[in-house]
């Protein structure tokens, strides 16, 4: 592997760490293609009872790699923004590896967890947050919507009027608010984060592995997440031709109030 994602077992824990700092932890394709491929050989491994995943230097993830698109070609082919689909799917299925892992993730997030990377959260089973960091799914201020398992995950977690508003206004949550909605499930100091992370961990451990498994797979599965995930892809294909998107890339890259088309 490159060394974008690291491990690092404990015991009966093991770390997945985001190893990009110098790009904010920005996720490109190939550290998509390292997290599907530290999570098979996690799942493999014997004795693992939890997964802490987290962010090395000043954030989690400042969610996907906007300068990297100009790659995109090179893994998906030149006409990619005509079929989305084939990106949306590879991405969905890689993110949806941590919610159908048999052992139970939890997300410390700390400075920002926005876009892509607020995804990657959401699709863990618990998350935990230092106090003043930002959460949020941005999208939108690009003219695009969250298309890998955020709008449909974030739905599940807060309910339709409360993901509408983050969705669709593209603010930060205020943290008071997120643990309210059961958005984290802590809100802790910033040097109490690894701590309490790996508390919950052992907590789980207390309890029989196949039934822990089995619980998170009955209680992941009440819901039509599949038939989200299509509506995801759908909308993105066709967000993803729009002049507004163009417009919303060009002024994020040279931090400029963008100029909407409606088009």
């Amino acid at each position: 592997m490159s060394g974008l994602v690291l491990t690092q077992r404990r015991g009966q824990l093991v770390e997945i760490i985001l190893n990009r700092a110098d790009k904010r932890n920005a996720i490109n394709w190939d550290m998509m293609l390292e997290f599907e491929k530290v999570l098979r050989e996690i799942e493999n491994s014997s004795g693992i009872r939890a997964i802490l995943i987290r962010g090395e230097g000043s954030g989690f993830s400042a969610g996907i790699d906007l300068a990297a698109f100009p790659q995109t070609s090179d893994y998906f082919g030149e006409n990619w923004r005509k079929n989305l689909f084939p990106l949306t799917s590879a991405y969905q299925q890689i993110i949806s590896r941590f919610e159908r892992c048999s052992i139970p993730t939890i997300a410390l997030l700390h400075g920002y967890c926005l876009g892509l990377g607020f995804e990657l959260a959401l699709a863990c089973d618990f998350r935990i947050a230092a106090e003043g960091t930002n959460i949020g799914l941005p999208e939108t201020k690009i003219g695009i919507i969250p298309d890998v398992g955020g709008t449909t995950r974030l739905t599940r977690l807060v309910g339709v009027a409360r993901a509408k508003e983050i969705i669709m206004t593209g603010k930060f949550v205020d943290l008071l608010h997120a643990e309210q909605w059961g958005l984290v499930n802590y809100v802790v100091p910033p040097d109490e984060l690894l701590a309490t992370g790996e508390r919950l961990a052992n907590d789980l451990a207390q309890a029989a592995p196949l039934a822990v498994s089995y619980a998170k797979r009955v209680i992941d599965g009440i819901t039509d997440v599949e038939r989200g995930f299509q509506l995801e892809a759908w909308a993105q294909s066709q967000l993803i031709q729009s002049e507004d998107f163009e417009a919303g890339i060009q002024a994020f890259l040279l931090k400029q109030t963008p100029q909407w088309k409606g088009k």
